[in-house]
């Protein structure tokens, strides 16, 4: 298995990945659906962002992105899917864990992620890959200008 960089030409596929509105939803908090593949093309466009493709057999079975915050001193691994066939085998795991050694890498102090709340699939996955809740008076924070009350979290 490969974590390689993201390539426009696989944004068709990657958008796909998600089976309903919900999932957009829970994936990148959009409303639309079916996905359209100019919109995962267009997120490679900002430069603080950065999107990876888990690669196995030279097939893609899950996408993420790091998002660097040079200001804050951090990064946060947001957009983070598996491919629908490729579900409950562990590779979201995988790929999270892949994204957090390039942003510890990075040299920024602080790895962060929002969920959102229905997601518990997701919630279970980045817990076991060292996630803890942040302080809740952090999370209403930063909640105040979200469209949805996300459950925050940051890597140990």
């Amino acid at each position: 298995m490969d974590l390689l960089p993201f390539s426009t030409a696989h944004a068709t596929t990657v958008a796909t990945w998600p089976l309903s509105a919900a999932e957009v939803a829970m994936w990148c908090g959009r409303g639309d659906f079916p996905m359209a593949a100019e919109t995962v093309a267009a997120w490679q466009q900002d430069t603080d962002v950065t999107a990876r493709l888990l690669v196995e057999d030279e097939r893609p079975v899950a996408y993420g992105e790091l998002w660097f915050d040079a200001e804050e001193d951090e990064v946060e691994l947001a957009r983070i899917i598996v491919a629908p066939e490729a579900r409950g085998r562990g590779l979201g795991r995988v790929l999270v864990r892949g994204l957090l050694g390039e942003a510890r890498g990075s040299g920024h102090s602080d790895v962060f992620m929002r969920v959102h709340p229905d997601n518990d699939r997701a919630l279970r996955c980045y817990r076991g890959a060292g996630f803890v809740p942040v302080d809740p008076e952090l999370t209403q924070a930063w909640n105040a200008v979200q469209p949805v009350d996300y459950v925050w979290l940051r890597h140990q």
